[in-house]
């Protein structure tokens, strides 16, 4: 290959690593069971894209379940509301934010392998279709309020490409 090839070559992989991606950052996550005996439990945060590109997560990972999906609550016919996995993931639009709530979309812990006390933290990986995948440390946190409860910031951020 002649070097002209080769410049020509590095050339067209910086470009496309340059180009516009998501920006991912993890902003207020926390975790909750509802009792210290509960099978399942859930993780909520704020998911900030400071990209050009829509993004979306679709998949989340941790070893403290037997199985992590992303869930949220719809109506049914009847008025109940029920939690549903959504295969397709949340979108994270371009310069907006998805909020992981709960009451709404949310990251479930199903079969968890052990309790979840407050104080806990829970390692969980974010899989994002742009960004990529972003290791989050989430805290149990037994006490926040459903509205308004975000405390401190803490966030990890993450540039596609």
């Amino acid at each position: 290959m002649s070097f002209k090839m080769i410049l020509a070559a590095a050339a067209a992989t910086a470009l496309f690593a340059g180009s516009a991606m998501a920006d991912i950052m993890v902003k207020e996550p926390y975790a909750r069971v509802s009792t210290a005996t509960a099978m399942s439990g859930a993780a909520f945060m704020d998911l900030m894209n400071t990209g050009t590109e829509d993004d979306r997560l679709i998949e989340a990972r941790s070893d403290v379940a037997e199985r992590v999906e992303l869930h949220t609550h719809l109506q049914d016919a009847n008025g109940v509301m029920r939690m549903v996995e959504v295969k397709d993931g949340f979108v994270v639009p371009a310069g907006g934010m998805a909020m992981l709530a709960r009451g709404g979309d949310h990251v479930m812990f199903m079969g968890l392998k052990r309790s979840l006390a407050h104080g806990d933290n829970v390692d969980v990986t974010l899989v994002f279709e742009k960004a990529g995948e972003i290791a989050v440390t989430i805290p149990v946190d037994l006490e926040r309020k459903p509205e308004g409860g975000h405390g401190h910031a803490h966030g990890q951020m993450k540039s596609g490409g």
